[in-house]
């Protein structure tokens, strides 16, 4: 038998239906074990359950993973999403946060806690235009700012 003869009698072998069965059954795979490692996950990540709580859900998640990741999602479901709303939340606090820094400017008003500075360089020139301070001092203040 050679191979051309081989794969049409693959293809004869294997009809599209069964295709189609087998892309589905490793579909459910790949979203049960995503589910699975959602939810331990988030085991983790809970800090309203105590460490016994966490060692005996994971045991259950583990040991009867159907049983146990049914009745995770059961009793702890709506504390799963609130539990990824609030880290998303932190997350993009924390992005926040790093961009105001990067860009020299802090999110607090008032008093001049919120300038940047290019209101700084701004303000520096103001003053060397007015004759308040000096081309040398300028110079200082301008290299000390973008330093």
């Amino acid at each position: 038998m050679d191979t051309s003869s081989l794969a049409a009698s693959l293809a004869v072998d294997y009809p599209v239906l069964n295709i189609f069965w087998t892309m589905l059954e490793l579909f459910l795979w790949v979203l049960w074990f995503f589910l699975l490692f959602k939810i331990i996950t988030d085991i983790f990540r809970s800090h309203d359950l105590s460490g016994w709580g966490k060692a005996g859900w994971l045991v259950l998640v583990i040991i009867l993973p159907l049983i146990g990741v049914l009745a995770y999602l059961i009793a702890r479901g709506e504390g799963m999403g609130k539990r990824d709303v609030a880290q998303a939340q932190q997350a993009e606090a924390a992005v926040q946060a790093y961009i105001r820094d990067a860009a020299g400017t802090s999110g607090a008003t008032g008093d001049g806690a919120g300038r940047s500075h290019v209101d700084d360089l701004a303000t520096l020139a103001d003053l060397k235009d007015k004759g308040l301070i000096s081309a040398e001092e300028y110079q200082r203040a301008k290299d000390k700012l973008l330093v």
